[in-house]
């Protein structure tokens, strides 16, 4: 019974030293870059900064037809994407796979999307916009 009790004590004092794994945020984000896929009468832009903040824009002529504000923020340890400026109050997407040139993140209770995803494909930026039934595609080169 000694013997089980101090096995107990210490798995529990080597759990407790167990760190969680810090997430880094996407470095690969950073930079200019514009959407090659589209309608060639609407231009469109995301922009990363260093801070990890940024916005996304389309623009058609002159006019801007979309803008979304960009932030790639920790809360409680985790890593989460937020988007502003689409709905009344900012939309958080919490990080659930990430490696260092790919990740995924999620809010199931958000109508659309559901799932965003930005990966590198090579020189290209990529991201996937998606819930259980529609799904968009962006392809985003890098302006020099």
């Amino acid at each position: 019974m000694k013997y089980y009790y101090l096995i107990c004590c210490l798995i529990i004092a080597t759990s407790c030293q167990q760190k969680k794994a810090i997430q880094k945020k996407p470095s690969f984000l950073i930079g200019k870059w514009i959407f090659t896929n589209a309608d060639d009468s609407i231009k469109t832009y995301e922009n990363w900064r260093m801070d990890f903040t940024g916005f996304g824009l389309s623009l058609k002529g002159k006019d801007t037809i979309f803008f979304e504000q960009l932030r790639v923020l920790e809360k409680n340890d985790s890593l989460f994407l937020e988007v502003s400026g689409v709905n009344e109050i900012p939309t958080l997407f919490q990080f659930t796979e990430q490696t260092e040139t790919f990740f995924v993140c999620e809010n199931l209770r958000n109508e659309f999307p559901k799932k965003i995803k930005y990966y590198m494909d090579g020189p290209l930026l990529k991201a996937e916009i998606s819930n259980e039934n529609f799904q968009l595609d962006f392809i985003f080169e890098k302006i020099k």
